[in-house]
């Protein structure tokens, strides 16, 4: 029934379902030449007074096909004059910046292309880019999604609208008038209309990877499915609804399993472990999304990473996309955008004598000592908890920070080696080694808080007295 409306109703409609535009901003259609931009901008020409807003047009130049590109400028530039419509038309060279940066040329191309849409926003005091990605560009982003390895979010494909964050830090909202719409309507629509829109001769370059989709992928799916493209945005759509109820589950977790604090963003590994794991992938998701602005260049072999990551002991360290980074320690991860971050323990200087039994406090920590007949049950995830022979670690214990030089022998290794090998070994975080606490008798280390004991005073069956310790921020 909707395919039988006349096209510039539909697209009005669409821009009112999803709220596109903001009624009394500029609006910066970002015309290439090509037939999708094309009918894009004449629609919006035609509804500007019912939506309330001034167009302005952005193109650009990527000095990619030499005169072609020249004369699709030319072409801009006449339908500007011809509706009356101000526009901006710059020239970037989208080859160098592709080599500076060592981007593909797809890669290369959005980024000086977004770039440029949002100087001419900033330019115009507005933060919307109307762009003529049609619904066959939803399939072809979704069979890209499928190769390249997606979840649930990749079958979703692109949104209505979104917010891009650019690499200056602007942002950018992105709006997709078009999304419900045929590649083959805008074409007929421009005939119509008596318009003569430009071919891009770089929509048939067989090096890019949406090209190959469209002109090989796509005809091989319709052997099995003449209607292989209806039935991928479908797919989308319940994709769609299904990730709408999975985001309110997500946006729930917020303050319980994870949180945002001035370093990045914390998540509690204890309770994230306890999540579904459809759960744990999204609220990764929210995370990075919520960090970097956008999901742009995040796969999900990043997602299974962090998933991995969270998973293992505490010193795990990962390098993400866009200079992220994710460190773990024992109790929380952390995805950051800093380089280095401030280590979880308290700053431990000097040396301090341990109450046994009895409580001990000093910087910012609070030890809790007790003697039993018997080992307790102990749990894997409380990591600092330790259970010591308490014959074996003798008298005088104290805990300190590291010194140079000093040996410990972790619990089921036959011999001492380095504190420092072990830190190393345990994927330690260099600007946390001198915050750890060291629980040590006069000879020796016997628990590296946080990691391991020493397996000379590990409780045994001979045991007769096992001292309990546990570490506490104060």
């Amino acid at each position: 029934m909707r395919r039988q409306q006349p096209l510039p109703k539909r697209v009005l409609r669409f821009i009112e379902e999803h709220e596109l535009f903001r009624v009394n901003e500029p609006l910066i259609v970002g015309l290439s030449g090509g037939p999708d931009s094309v009918c894009l901008l004449h629609v919006l020409a035609g509804l500007k007074r019912t939506l309330g807003t001034n167009l302005h047009i952005a193109h650009l130049n990527h000095l990619l096909r030499g005169a072609e590109s020249d004369a699709d400028a030319e072409y801009v530039s006449g339908i500007a004059h011809d509706l009356g419509i101000p526009a901006t038309i710059e020239r970037r060279d989208v080859g160098a910046y592709q080599r500076e940066h060592r981007l593909s040329l797809e890669e290369a191309a959005r980024e000086v292309r977004y770039a440029f849409f949002s100087q001419v926003a900033a330019s115009l005091s507005t933060g919307t880019v109307a762009v003529g990605h049609t619904a066959d560009d939803q399939i072809e982003t979704i069979l890209m999604h499928l190769v390249r390895g997606t979840g649930i979010a990749g079958l979703r494909g692109m949104q209505p609208l979104s917010t891009l964050s650019l690499p200056d830090g602007t942002q950018l909202r992105v709006a997709r008038p078009l999304l419900d719409v045929r590649r083959e309507e805008t074409e007929a629509y421009c005939a119509a209309q008596g318009l003569s829109p430009r071919s891009d001769s770089s929509n048939y370059w067989p090096n890019r990877l949406r090209n190959r989709v469209r002109s090989k992928l796509l005809p091989l799916l319709r052997g099995y499915n003449p209607d292989v493209e209806e039935a991928l945005l479908r797919t989308a759509r319940a994709a769609d609804a299904d990730l709408a109820y999975i985001d309110k589950e997500v946006f729930r977790l917020w303050g319980h399993a994870a949180k945002e604090q001035p370093d990045g963003i914390a998540i509690d590994r204890s309770k994230f472990s306890s999540l579904h794991p459809a759960l744990k992938r999204h609220l990764i998701r929210s995370a990075l999304q919520r960090l970097l602005g956008d999901l742009q260049d995040v796969e999900s072999v990043h997602i299974e990473s962090l998933l991995e990551a969270l998973a293992k002991p505490a010193g795990k360290r990962l390098s993400l996309p866009r200079s992220l980074a994710f460190y773990g320690d024992y109790s929380h991860g952390l995805l950051t955008a800093k380089g280095d971050i401030t280590c979880p323990f308290p700053a431990l200087e000097g040396e301090y004598q341990l109450n046994v039994p009895g409580e001990t406090e000093f910087c910012g920590w609070r030890v809790r000592s007790t003697i039993l007949n018997h080992r307790p049950i102990e749990n894997d995830e409380e990591k600092l908890k330790a259970c010591l022979d308490l014959d074996t670690a003798g008298q005088g214990l104290t805990v300190r920070g590291r010194r140079r030089g000093e040996r410990f022998q972790p619990l089921g290794m036959e011999s001492p080696k380095k504190l420092q090998d072990f830190m190393v070994d345990a994927k330690i975080p260099r600007p946390w080694r001198d915050r750890i606490p060291l629980v040590c008798s006069p000879q020796h280390i016997l628990w590296v808080v946080g990691w391991r004991i020493d397996h000379r005073a590990r409780v045994t069956p001979s045991t007769k007295r096992v001292l309990c310790l546990e570490f506490k921020k104060a």
